[in-house]
């Protein structure tokens, strides 16, 4: 029979439905019943797309004589993590602290007052690889509960305070200047990979904020080698086989330092900021390959991704058919049989196939060498090379496309969908490609609609037509800093107006008065055993960086001298961070030299739709130019009163556009034509000379 999870949406613990343990959601039944029974909790987070989430569960979960003494011993409460990061960030850094690591499955015992007194990660059943067994876990654990309570108690009570503390970061003198940034550069190239790209060993992740903020970085000291740390990291990223060559779209990451294997879950969040990384990239080098990475990057999740109603879904799982990765790897046969013998032959050198495979003898799709490199070596035309195995991929992905695909997560979060929608705008903007604005335009348009309450707050979560649970500050600033892109892509005043008002809804919610920056979740949320404030990145930017980020824009474009205040107190509570971890702290770094500056205001006054002007913001969007924030009205005295004083003052030209480069409201001479215009874009876009 399905335990209780089956009235739940998260795919994850509809997963776990029709196990033997007793589950629970988290919420008033399962707690209420710890403190009548005097039980302790045994709390398991993970989410849908984690391979050991799912080793856990057939192994120990689906295990008839564990799941009794689950069952008999402990109230057992299952959470997806993706559903209350809020959860996940306190009990994980319990985690890491009673064990020196942390990961999914995250598996924890709390007291009935939900304090933590033991915890880990994945266990085995049974004693195996050094590894203590999860049935000895379970009755070591019952055993001090029932022997020791007293003592277990004290533990938990102090592991505790210790998490009611970790908030406060210790306070840190001086100004904020740009050296924070050439200090994370300095830390980044020491732990950079110059021989495959990265940083660091296997397993390697993409760190794509790091990447964007190392291009900042570059355009501030103009330097050979850090454009090249971030060129060779693109490049390589692009050829191994954490890249879809056939669907687009990045995996997790690489379990090895060269990015050959992946962990083949696909994760939304992951996408767009690796589709926003490869955009700066383009914009920055003028490489065209960078643009086409983006493009099947962004096309993946508009074909596979993305609801009916306009939002994306969340994840893929690595697995199908209960094997890792098996959606994704070919044989020399299947590949002959598809193409025929002879240009089979081809795509096969190209992509590393053979028959000994390099994974679990089976391939993975990668380009040891580039198309380029290959056609000479093949003594072929390397354009027609690369139409034929353009070919190949299309029948390859076709064929592949009636495979039984991996599990599909097909809840919609606002945060993740925000750095969607960010990354679409930009892509819109950059490329010139009006479908991605548009699905951008589309995505918004289906949050605001269906993931509000009555009163105007975020709800964090839906699937299904129905939206629950309270937005994280996650939510709120990573779709206010998209309205922002979604803004300039398009020039609608609305967006400024929902993004102002997103992070009005933050200041007055989760602001911390006392020591600055914001607690991840509200002052009205459930009242859990620890307020987090985060402001290092995980594997999404912190939301902290990411107000930071979204209050400077909106601060620039506004003029508004209380945002720009409130970021400052975001930058000081972080500054700690940004010193002693700021491989940590790419976003609050990105953030950081938007607000060091010199950050422009770009007021144009023409039409954005057509001639000159639309001409002269093309040519603007093409170029890499990151601080800045740009304006458009057709009319300088009618829009939104948001951005009134940027326009105060502004008038049309004879010759359109008319452009204003503005510093801290402070404007230069008005340009106006097509040469003028273009001569103020290269100016702007070209890299400062080092001092």
């Amino acid at each position: 029979m399905p335990n209780r999870l089956a009235d739940e949406s998260s795919p994850y613990l509809l997963q776990h439905q029709n196990n033997p343990v007793d589950w629970y959601p988290w919420g008033p039944e399962a707690l209420e019943r710890a403190k009548r029974e005097e039980k302790p909790i045994f709390l398991s987070v993970g989410y849908s797309a984690c391979h050991w989430c799912h080793v856990m569960e057939h192994e120990s979960f689906e295990n008839a004589e564990i799941a009794a003494a689950m069952n008999r011993d402990f109230v057992c409460v299952k959470v997806d993590r993706e559903e209350r990061p809020d959860l996940d960030q306190i009990y994980m850094i319990a985690v890491h602290a009673m064990t020196g690591r942390g990961g999914w499955p995250m598996s924890l015992f709390l007291t009935p007052g939900l304090e933590p007194f033991y915890g880990g990660t994945y266990w085995p059943p049974s004693a195996s690889r050094g590894m203590q067994g999860f049935d000895q876990i379970l009755d070591a654990v019952a055993r001090a509960w029932r022997e020791r309570r007293e003592q277990v108690g004290e533990q938990a009570r102090e592991l505790t305070k210790r998490l009611q503390a970790s908030h406060v970061p210790p306070a840190v003198e001086g100004e904020l200047t740009e050296s924070l940034l050439l200090d994370a550069a300095a830390a980044l190239e020491r732990a950079f990979d110059f021989q495959h790209g990265g940083f660091g060993g296997a397993p390697k992740f993409p760190h794509a904020m790091d990447l964007m903020m190392l291009l900042r970085v570059w355009r501030r000291w103009p330097r050979d080698g850090i454009l090249d740390m971030v060129r060779l990291t693109l490049d390589r990223m692009a050829a191994g086989g954490m890249y879809d060559h056939l669907g687009g779209g990045f995996a997790r990451y690489s379990v090895d330092e060269r990015w050959l294997v992946p962990h083949f879950e696909k994760m939304l969040y992951d996408n767009a900021l690796l589709a926003t990384c490869y955009i700066e990239g383009y914009q920055a080098v003028g490489d065209e390959r960078y643009a086409t990475v983006a493009r099947e990057t962004l096309d993946y999740l508009l074909r596979d991704m993305r609801d009916a109603a306009g939002g994306f879904y969340s994840a893929e799982d690595a697995d199908s058919e209960g094997e890792e990765g098996k959606f994704y790897v070919w044989t020399p046969g299947e590949i002959a049989t598809l193409l025929g013998e002879e240009a089979a032959k081809t795509f096969c050198y190209v992509y590393d196939v053979t028959n000994e495979g390099n994974f679990e003898g089976y391939n993975i799709l990668n380009l040891p060498k580039s198309v380029g490199q290959a056609a000479q070596l093949l003594g072929r035309d390397e354009g027609q090379l690369a139409a034929e195995l353009a070919d190949g991929r299309a029948m390859l992905l076709s064929a592949r496309s009636k495979r039984v695909r991996p599990g599909l997560d097909d809840k919609v979060l606002v945060a993740w969908n925000g750095l969607a929608i960010d990354a679409l705008a930009r892509a819109g903007a950059a490329l010139g490609e009006p479908r991605y604005t548009e699905a951008a335009v589309r995505a918004a348009t289906f949050l605001l609609d269906s993931l509000r309450r009555e009163d105007g707050r975020l709800l964090h979560t839906w699937k299904g037509g129905a939206a629950k649970l309270d937005a994280y500050l996650d939510d709120y600033t990573y779709f206010a800093n998209a309205l922002v892109s979604l803004y300039e892509a398009t020039f609608d005043e609305r967006w400024i107006d929902e993004a102002i008002g997103l992070m009005e809804t933050v200041r007055e919610h989760f602001a911390d008065a006392e020591v600055g920056g914001f607690f991840y979740t509200a002052d009205d949320h459930e009242l859990l055993i620890a307020r987090n404030k985060d402001f290092m990145d995980q594997s999404v930017p912190s939301g902290n960086a990411v107000a930071a980020t979204a209050l400077v824009r909106l601060a620039k474009l506004t003029g508004r001298g209380d945002l720009l205040s409130e970021a400052e107190r975001v930058f000081q509570a972080g500054k700690g961070v940004m010193q002693r971890a700021p491989t940590a702290a790419g976003q609050l770094l990105l953030a950081l030299d938007l607000y060091v500056g010199p950050t422009y205001e770009i007021a144009i006054v023409g039409d954005a739709a057509t001639g000159p002007t639309a001409d002269a913001i093309a040519d603007l969007r093409r170029r890499f130019v990151p601080n800045k924030v740009v304006a458009c009205r057709a009319k300088a005295d009618e829009g939104s009163a948001g951005l009134a004083a940027l326009f105060s003052g502004k008038t049309t030209a004879a010759e359109a556009p008319a452009v204003y480069v503005c510093r801290d409201f402070a404007c230069e001479a008005p340009v106006s034509g097509a040469a003028g215009v273009a001569e103020v874009w290269q100016r702007l876009s070209e890299p400062r000379r080092a001092n």
